[in-house]
Formats: C-alpha cells, structure tokens, sequence
C-alpha cells in the first residue's frame, strides 16, 4: 500500500501529540518529573495507544469516508484516547477529598485497579479501528467503493 505524505504527516503528529498530552496532563495534576516517571513506567502501554491513534488518523487522512469509516475511527479514536485520559483522571480525583468531595475518591481506586484493563480495550480498539480503515482502503483499490 502506497504511504501518502500529509496522511503520514497528520497521523506522526496525532500520535505525539496524544503522548504530548499525557505529559501535559500529568504536569499539569503533578509535575513534570513525575509525568517523566509515569511515562516510562508505563511506556510499554501509553506506545501501542499513541502508535495505533496516530495510524488510525494517518488512514483516515488517506482514504474516503464514509459513515461506517466515520463512525470506526471515532469511536476507536474514543476508546483509545479515553482509555489514556482514565489513566491520567485518577490523579485529578486525588485531590477531591482535599476540596470535600469524599465519595469521589473511591472512583480513583476504581481507576488505578482497573488501569491496565483500560489501556488493553483501547489498544484492542485501535487494532479494530486499523483493521477496519485498511479494509476500507482495500476495498477502495479495487473499485468496490
């Protein structure tokens, strides 16, 4: 399959830029030392999902769309994404027993147990959402589209 230069470009971008946004974020709730240490904590994880979001933006960029396409990347996108911002939430609920919000805490545990269970349905998800976009692509070579 033949690699489209700006489809590259735009999924190279999205995948740095949702590792970007990781670190951000964790900045922002923590600091930047600590992102640093989450991050290569849990590279084995936040890589596929950064590499699968970037490559599902990098073949939506590359094929036509369709409402089925349309619909596969944003609700992988989603899932992937979501399953990365879960992992970052928990730390922002850190805090809430701190402003009153006792019974939110809980929703913290919730996300630090089931943490790595996130991070395998989006990096599942991403998997769907490439599968679905090549067989797109595919279907689009041969004129069926």
């Amino acid at each position: 399959m033949q690699v489209n230069g700006k489809a590259l470009l735009y999924g190279t971008l999205a995948g740095f830029g949702i590792l970007a946004f990781y670190i951000a974020v964790l900045t922002l709730f923590q600091s930047y030392g600590f992102a640093l240490y989450e991050f290569k904590s849990l590279w084995i994880w936040l890589v596929p999902l950064a590499i699968g979001f970037g490559a599902q933006i990098g073949l939506y960029k590359s094929i036509k769309h369709d409402a089925t396409v349309n619909r596969g990347i944003a609700t992988s996108g989603t899932l992937s994404g979501g399953s990365m911002i879960a992992c970052c939430t928990h730390y922002l609920l850190n805090i809430i027993p701190f402003i009153g919000i006792t019974g939110l805490s809980v929703f913290s545990s919730f996300l630090m147990t089931y943490q790595k269970v996130f991070f395998s349905m989006g990096i599942a998800s991403s998997i769907a959402g490439i599968a679905l976009m090549l067989y797109h692509k595919r279907k689009m070579k041969m004129g069926a589209c």
